[in-house]
């Protein structure tokens, strides 16, 4: 929080502002004087002082016009602190004292709840944002001179209601649907799973085998968003300037695709003043790397941490920001770089090329992926059949019902979904029987796996389990698990 104080005292006429300030903010003493002035507020020739504090914290964006202007109105007899107090102002003023809307209004009107601000005054813009979070009314005013007549007459105005109240919550499972895709029934069925468990999953397959068209459909089959997670996306949405105009609460989950030419900045978020990357864009959503040897190395390791700690922290000399990051990725790729391997009669790629495409992906990339699943070429009986396959609303229901499985589970743990169980949690929560102990030991031996693999297979076992309504991981669970790691195998352990 940051408040704003206002001197006015005898001396030479001059108006200085202190307390840290960016550019934004020094620029803002013309902007207040000339809307105080086209809105009929005079201001004496006076010596002027405005203190934003605390002191040690770098003020930047254009919300603090208002506060500034209020503060000078009540310095000057104009309203009174007992009219103000408790209340949290945010906007941007134009020269003829009207007020824009600015970014990030949700973070601060939440902030403001937290600490004990009864009502916040902010642009028409941001009515609808202000308006969530619980605890605090948000009054919306087009103007300061509204601002000023609204702090006489409070009880004159109606507070802009929440969105929650308003049912905005109620997602539906319209646009892409799983019944348009033909064929590829492992490859859904993978899809099935990673979503059930927030698994991380990666396609390969030859051009045109519908890899990008599954991708593009996981949004349909995950559960509608929580309050909270809401909540939390619309924050993000709202400090990076993307919240669709008029809309208040996010209701959808995001599905993020970037070009395989996106920096490393741009995936992870920052800048001068540090604003949310894709990864924070695609939380609790989807976040789609399409191509995935295309992307620079440089941007790639950058996922390696917020896939473990489901956010990222940016440093930058006037302060540490940090932004969620929990989404699941979903990766796409071509075997090699014509994308006709392992088909000898199309590709004319020799094993060097493979094996060059292939290392473009680091290991500790591909360790923090629990499914591989190869999209075969397409069929042409499947193509022309042209059969529906099961809708989203049906895969829908079974992963749901998966997810309130581990939630039931997980009580009490800091975890929600298998795919976040670790160390000694996959012991207690994946315990299998003798002959699954068996085959567990087998597969261990042949496919060379380390304790990370194998405890990927264990968690992705866990999560068939549940959709199967299992309490316990069987024999055949396992097995499916065991499958999804062959493609790993296959490309990457050593044999092309």
């Amino acid at each position: 929080m940051v408040q704003v104080e206002a001197d006015i005292s005898s001396g030479l006429p001059s108006f200085d502002m202190v307390g840290y300030l960016g550019a934004e903010v020094r620029e803002a003493r013309e902007r207040v004087r000339t809307a105080l002035r086209n809105s009929g507020y005079l201001i004496p020739p006076s010596r002027i002082t405005v203190n934003l504090s605390p002191a040690d914290l770098r003020k930047q964006g254009n919300g603090f016009d208002l506060p500034i202007a209020v503060a000078l109105l009540t310095a000057s007899g104009y309203v009174t602190e007992e009219q103000t107090r408790g209340t949290l102002f945010a906007g941007e003023l134009s020269l003829d004292g009207s007020l824009k809307g600015i970014n990030g209004v949700l973070s601060l009107v939440s902030c403001g709840a937290e600490n004990g601000m009864r009502r916040a005054v902010v642009p028409v813009e941001n009515g609808r944002e202000a308006a969530i979070p619980p605890g605090i009314q948000a009054f919306c005013c087009p103007s300061l001179r509204d601002v000023v007549d609204f702090l006489h007459n409070p009880q004159g105005r109606d507070p802009v209601p929440g969105d929650e109240e308003l049912g905005v919550l109620q997602e539906s499972v319209e646009g892409e649907d799983f019944a348009d895709v033909s064929g590829q029934e492992m490859v859904k069925r993978a899809t099935e799973v990673a979503a059930a468990g927030m698994h991380n999953i990666l396609y390969i397959g030859p051009p045109g085998s519908g890899k990008t068209m599954v991708a593009r459909r996981i949004p349909s089959i995950l559960p509608p968003l929580t309050l909270e997670e809401s909540m939390e996306l619309t924050k993000v949405y709202s400090v990076a300037a993307l919240l669709p105009e008029g809309q208040g609460l996010l209701n959808r989950r995001p599905f993020r695709s970037p070009h395989h030419t996106i920096s490393a900045s741009a995936l992870a978020g920052g800048g001068r003043i540090p604003a949310p990357g894709e990864v924070s864009l695609a939380d609790k959503g989807v976040l789609f790397l399409d191509e995935l040897p295309e992307f620079h190395r440089m941007a790639l390791e950058i996922l390696r941490q917020p896939l473990e700690d489901k956010r990222i922290v940016i440093s930058r000399v006037h302060g540490t920001y940090t932004f969620p990051a929990d989404f699941q990725l979903v990766c796409a790729m071509n075997p090699c770089r014509c994308g006709w391997y392992p088909d000898r009669n199309r590709c004319r790629c020799t094993e060097t090329d493979i094996r060059r495409y292939l290392g473009r992906i680091s290991k500790p990339l591909l360790d923090r992926i629990d499914i591989c699943v190869e999209a075969p070429r397409v069929e042409y009986r499947d193509l022309i059949r042209r059969k529906k396959g099961e809708s989203s609303a049906a895969i829908r229901s079974r992963v749901v019902r998966a997810m309130e499985i581990q939630k039931k589970r997980y009580e009490g743990e800091p975890i929600l979904f298998n795919s976040q169980l670790g160390g000694n949690k996959v012991r207690e929560f994946c315990r299998l029987d003798r002959a699954g102990s068996k085959l567990m030991e087998r597969v261990f031996a042949q496919m060379e796996l380390s304790a990370r693999a194998h405890d990927k297979i264990l968690k992705v076992a866990r999560t068939i389990a549940d959709l199967e309504e299992s309490r316990e991981i069987l024999p055949v669970h396992l097995a499916e698990a065991v499958g999804y790691r062959e493609m790993d195998r296959k490309y990457w352990g050593g044999d092309v």
